[in-house]
């Protein structure tokens, strides 16, 4: 008689995220991990109670395989920066459920649920990058600046009833009385003192769901930073825009300068402003000026789409 080893795996998945939409999914969960031999272990995300942090995380050892994650890019922010303060060496796995799911998007993984569940069980786990700003990790971006402290701005019923709309017209409204960031960039990959009206620093390559930093990489070891100086909004907007649809290879490819985008990338670098602005790192309230930020090479394991299992599945 054949012996079949089961391997267990934490579900931590946060009940608020989407409208609650994966509480209507935990069985078929559960059913499908079980019948590909695993243990599902669930956690109830909620961020409430003393220590609650360490009741994720206490039994968390080699009988893991991995940590399944249903939630936004904040959901993922804080499981990873739990999995690296407390020295936790296991693959991560992402269902984007949610408003903001940047992460998810980049890696390409499907929206529906059961077919992400499929599709990490197929997938391939590897080691990817982190930034790293202030001590604090993120997984694909830090910004500042216009738009940026819209996500944690913007209440959470506004976020599941409209979406993305609801970051939009968020932005919207901080543009009459957003006055540019005086800052200044230096890095081992470029330096910049003036006026800006947004820094992006990517360790992926969206924010707000849009493909800015065409040309990162997750196991590169580098970080893609990209500001928009704002000296004329209007037109800082419209290039910022060629930026998204064009990206940098075509535009360097072709001679076409965007004077108001600066795009490089770096390992390492410091920045410092003249006010006291909020920064967000994916999604989430992040650290203060000044800031020294780093790329960490592959410190994080996770479970990424095999595209050719993927391709056939209806």
């Amino acid at each position: 008689m054949k012996i079949t080893t089961i391997k267990k795996v934490k579900f931590v998945y946060n009940p608020l995220a989407g409208e609650g939409a994966i509480t209507a999914y935990l069985d078929q969960i559960v059913s499908l991990y079980q019948r590909n031999h695993y243990s599902l272990v669930p956690y109830r995300l909620t961020f409430e109670g003393e220590g609650f942090e360490e009741a994720i995380v206490h039994d968390l050892d080699e009988s893991y395989h991995h940590i399944l994650i249903a939630g936004g890019d904040g959901t993922v922010n804080f499981m990873v920066n739990l999995l690296q303060n407390n020295n936790i060496d296991l693959p991560i796995a992402v269902l984007p459920i949610g408003t903001a799911n940047d992460f998810g998007r980049m890696i390409g993984m499907p929206y529906d649920v059961i077919k992400g569940c499929k599709t990490v069980l197929r997938g391939k786990i590897t080691a990817i990058d982190l930034g790293e700003a202030n001590g604090r990790y993120f997984i694909n971006l830090l910004a500042c600046g216009l738009f940026t402290d819209v996500s944690f701005k913007t209440p959470t019923i506004a976020k599941n009833t409209f979406g993305r709309l609801a970051y939009f017209f968020g932005g919207l409204s901080e543009l009459p009385k957003f006055k540019r960031l005086r800052i200044e960039v230096s890095s081992d990959g470029g330096h910049y003192k003036g006026g800006c009206l947004m820094l992006l620093v990517f360790n992926g390559q969206t924010a707000g769901q849009l493909r800015v930093a065409h040309t990162a990489e997750l196991d590169d070891g580098l970080l893609d930073v990209v500001m928009l100086k704002g000296e004329k909004t209007i037109v800082a907007l419209a290039q910022a825009l060629t930026h998204i649809r064009v990206g940098r290879k075509l535009l360097t490819k072709y001679n076409i300068n965007l004077a108001e985008i600066v795009h490089f990338k770096c390992s390492e670098l410091s920045v410092t402003c003249q006010s006291d602005e909020n920064t967000d790192i994916d999604g989430q309230e992040g650290p203060r000026f000044p800031l020294e930020i780093h790329c960490a090479p592959r410190r994080q394991k996770i479970i990424l789409p095999a595209p050719a299992l993927e391709k056939g599945e209806k």
